[in-house]
């Protein structure tokens, strides 16, 4: 049985790099490390300018609230604490440093001391807090928090393999490379928050993935752990559809997954995570999927934080064509980039750089035809083009009964609209005005 859910679309999926092997990225001679990598408060520095810092040296610390460590990727010099506008629209420090090509490790870089049966949640968590780990599928929610809010909790581990967007290969490369280190973050995590069942949860168009995961539970003889074979849609890798499709279990509005027994990480913080444990290797690089129609060289890197998207791109060949978009992430749910020689942070996916011909984006307003395209495929079985109309005429309170808030913003309206009306656009229009004013 292939496990599904209600709605979402079939995507053409692009996934060109899914066969190309992950490469390293040479050493850069500078990177830029952004203080702020997740949700939460931004990090203050811990070091200064002229000081020598290792890799995985703490750089940045969050003494107070939500948020974590930022740790340097390179050894070298501090250059330069600069601060500098992001594509969200805040600012954020960074921490410039100058590569001395050593590559030498801070000493507290080292193996966790016990087993993992002789460790405790505690200690777990405070593991993974210390290694800077956040979401790395993108919302980059500190994995700490997560973890310590499910102790006790939740009966349910699920390891989101799905990578649903288009083009984006990081996640298929890395289950191919390093599937053990997922599956051994799996079963971290199942200790830490007392789970029954893990799940690693893989689209059906990665068969020789889910082949060497099937493998990897058997060698370990573990009958918690299994993988879950769901159909290719989009957005199947969004967590509410994740948890339907796998337990039948709706999360109710304002809730999160811990409140119906589940907690899900990306596979990739997975592996972050057993990195951190038997290797003692904090957050300092992740891999990135850089593709498009404007890429000469389409390429799986495995990049240090701070490293520019000009350089990644010109690893990979640089521009075949005029450059129309830069976007960080999938094309679905990705951040349209204005400043090319922004830095790679924990929550890069994919760099996919798009000429004018790919980027056909519909730019003045088409008329609803009322086709109810986008209400048949909206996986949250909401009325995108009521929602739509609302926010033209600055309806925004019946937009809010009609349950806008509860949109995931995953663009599947946008992507079926024949009329190629920019729905996503005004619900988050709506969304930021309800915001504002409350």
């Amino acid at each position: 049985m292939k496990f599904t859910f209600r709605g979402g679309t079939h995507l053409r999926e692009h996934k060109d790099t899914a066969s190309l092997a992950t490469v390293r990225l040479p050493d850069p001679k500078t990177v830029a490390i952004p203080l702020s990598q997740h949700i939460g408060a931004h990090a203050t520095p811990t070091v200064a300018v002229g000081d020598t810092v290792l890799v995985g040296q703490v750089i940045g610390e969050v003494t107070e609230g939500l948020g974590c460590p930022v740790h340097a990727s390179i050894s070298g010099t501090v250059k330069e604490i600069r601060k500098r506008d992001t594509v969200q629209g805040f600012l954020v420090q960074d921490i410039v440093i100058e590569n001395d090509g050593r590559h030498a490790f801070c000493e507290s870089v080292k193996p966790w001391h016990k087993p993992l049966a002789e460790t405790t949640a505690e200690e777990i968590v405070s593991i993974v807090r210390n290694a800077g780990i956040s979401g790395l599928g993108g919302a980059t929610f500190p994995t700490y928090a997560k973890l310590q809010s499910a102790i006790g909790k939740v009966h349910t581990v699920i390891v989101n393999c799905a990578e649903c967007e288009p083009y984006i290969t990081a996640n298929h490369r890395l289950l191919l490379e390093r599937g053990e280190t997922v599956v051994e973050g799996l079963e971290i995590v199942m200790h830490a928050v007392g789970a029954q069942t893990g799940i690693l949860a893989v689209e059906d168009n990665k068969p020789d993935a889910i082949k060497l995961l099937q493998g990897a539970i058997a060698a370990r003889g573990d009958q918690r752990m299994r993988v879950c074979v769901m159909k290719t849609k989009y957005p199947q890798g969004d967590e509410r559809q994740l948890i339907y499709s796998l337990t039948k279990k709706e999360v109710p509005f304002g809730k999160l997954p811990a409140d119906v027994g589940c907690v899900i990480l990306n596979a990739e913080t997975s592996s972050a995570i057993s990195r951190a444990f038997y290797r003692g290797l904090p957050l300092v690089s992740r891999i990135v999927t850089v593709a498009g129609d404007c890429i000469r060289e389409p390429k799986n890197v495995r990049a240090p934080l701070g490293v520019s998207y000009t350089e990644l791109i010109e690893f990979c060949g640089g521009y075949v064509k005029p450059l129309k978009k830069l976007v960080s992430g999938g094309p679905m749910m990705g951040q349209a980039q204005w400043d090319l020689h922004a830095p790679v942070t924990k929550g890069t996916a994919a760099l996919l750089a798009f000429s004018e011909e790919y980027d056909r984006i519909n730019t003045e307003y088409s008329a609803c035809l009322h086709c109810g395209m986008c209400v048949a495929h909206c996986p949250m079985h909401l009325m995108p083009n009521y929602l739509a109309q609302f926010t033209r005429e600055h309806k925004y309170e019946e937009a809010e009964r009609m349950g806008v808030m509860s949109c995931v913003e995953c663009g599947t309206c946008a992507y079926n609209c024949p009329a190629g009306v920019q729905i996503v656009q005004y619900i988050r229009t709506t969304k930021q005005a309800l915001r504002k004013k409350r």
